[in-house]
């Protein structure tokens, strides 16, 4: 399955996505290395572009900008982290899977963790506008949406459950988003402090 016609798939038709995704067969490290990666990667040379070099305007003040060290430490942690949230995402909807009469099932777990995150990475490239960013949550909300019927559909959840399953998750997952926030945060206050204070323009 092409990259393309996959990303195309989860977020204009997700419903007949997940049927031609629950029978596929593919080891975690592909799908991480070969789907989620690149994916990921959207929003943090994104992000690292528009801190780095076009920066957010604040009154007064004029442009604050990140310094380029900086910005490059807070992408690479960035990324990591979004590999390593998206992978704990698929082990806590495998382990919610019998509370909500669904099947455990790691593989599409990981599946439906990934999968189901497309919408929001892709629209990590708004990252490059930092003003923009409130564009890129309401895409992310979306995926809620996929990952509900993904639950559905390749963790077998009862359609009465899968409201409360998908909600359970999304809980922690926003969890691990804030505390993933923290880190990329003190890791690019490092990084700032190291090189110099950001760049005021």
């Amino acid at each position: 399955m092409a990259l393309v016609d996959r990303i195309k798939g989860i977020c204009l038709k997700p419903k007949d996505e997940w049927q031609k995704i629950e029978g596929e067969t593919s080891s975690a490290a592909d799908l991480l290395k070969n789907y989620a990666l690149p994916l990921a990667a959207i929003g943090a040379v994104a992000g690292f572009i528009g801190m780095s070099f076009i920066g957010i305007s604040v009154p007064f003040i004029g442009s604050i900008r990140t310094p380029v060290a900086s910005g490059l430490i807070r992408a690479v942690v960035q990324l990591a982290l979004a590999l390593v949230v998206v992978y704990v995402v698929s082990l806590i909807i495998d382990g919610l899977a019998p509370t909500f009469g669904a099947q455990k099932n790691k593989s599409q777990a990981l599946k439906v963790a990934v999968y189901s995150s497309t919408p929001g990475w892709v629209a990590g490239v708004l990252g490059i506008l930092p003003s923009l960013g409130i564009l890129a949550l309401i895409a992310s909300c979306y995926g809620i949406y996929v990952m509900y019927l993904g639950l559905q559909q390749l963790m077998k959840a009862p359609k009465e459950k899968a409201v409360g399953y998908t909600a359970l998750v999304i809980v922690c997952a926003v969890v691990l988003f804030f505390v993933v926030s923290l880190i990329v945060g003190a890791f690019a206050g490092a990084g700032m402090m190291a090189t110099g204070a950001a760049g005021f323009r």
